[in-house]
C-alpha cells in the first residue's frame, strides 16, 4: 500500500512544478522570456504560441529581443506583444522586435504579489486534494481489511508529513517570488 503514498508524493511534486511554472509568468523587475509564454500569434491563420514562431532573448535586464523564424511574421509577432497585458510598446529593428519592460510601480508590484499568492494557494489546494484522495484510499483499505489499523495510521502520518513538506515548499517559493517582485 506504500504505492498510495508514492503516488501522492509524485502528484504533489507535479503540483509544485506547475506552481513554479505559473510563477515564471508573473512579471518581476527583470525581463524573462517566460513572460511571453501565454502569448499566441496568428501564424498562417492558426493561433500558435509565440515561442514556437520566434526565438526570445534577453539582451539587457529589462529588454526582450524577439526574432521570428519567418521574417514575414514580424508584424504578427509585434501585434501579439503590443496587444498583450504586459504593458510594453514593442519597437522593431529589421525583423527583431524589442520589448522594453517599463519600471514597475509600487501599486503594480502589489498586484503581482496578490497574483503570486493566488497561484500559491491554488497549488496548496491541489496538494490538499491529493492528500484527501490518498487518505480516502487508505481509510477504505483499513475498512475493507486489506490493511491493519496500525499500518493505516502509520501511512496517514507519513501522508501528513509529505503534505506538510510540499505546502512548506510552496510557501518558500511564494516568499522568494514576493521578494523578487518587490525588489526595486
Amino acid at each position: 500500500m506504500a504505492t498510495v503514498i508514492e503516488q501522492a508524493k509524485e502528484q504533489m511534486g507535479k503540483s509544485v512544478e506547475a506552481t513554479k511554472e505559473n510563477f515564471t509568468g508573473i512579471r518581476t523587475g527583470r525581463a524573462n522570456p517566460a513572460l511571453l509564454n501565454g502569448l499566441t500569434v496568428e501564424y498562417y491563420g492558426v493561433p500558435t504560441p509565440i515561442k514556437a514562431v520566434a526565438t526570445i532573448g534577453v539582451p539587457e535586464p529589462r529588454t526582450l529581443a524577439v526574432t521570428p523564424y519567418d521574417a514575414s511574421q514580424a508584424n504578427a509577432v509585434e501585434k501579439a506583444i503590443r496587444d498583450s497585458d504586459l504593458g510594453v510598446s514593442p519597437r522593431r529593428e529589421g525583423s527583431v522586435i524589442y520589448a522594453t519592460m517599463p519600471e514597475l510601480t509600487e501599486e503594480r508590484r502589489k498586484e503581482y504579489v496578490k497574483i503570486a499568492k493566488t497561484k500559491a494557494e491554488e497549488g496548496k489546494v491541489a496538494v490538499r486534494n491529493i492528500r484527501r484522495k490518498a487518505k480516502e484510499t487508505i481509510d477504505k483499505s483499513v475498512k475493507d481489511g486489506d490493511m491493519g489499523e496500525d499500518d493505516g495510521d502509520r501511512q496517514l502520518k507519513e501522508l501528513d508529513k509529505i503534505t506538510k513538506q510540499f505546502t512548506d515548499e510552496l510557501d518558500s517559493l511564494l516568499e522568494t517570488k514576493q521578494k523578487e517582485i518587490m525588489e526595486v
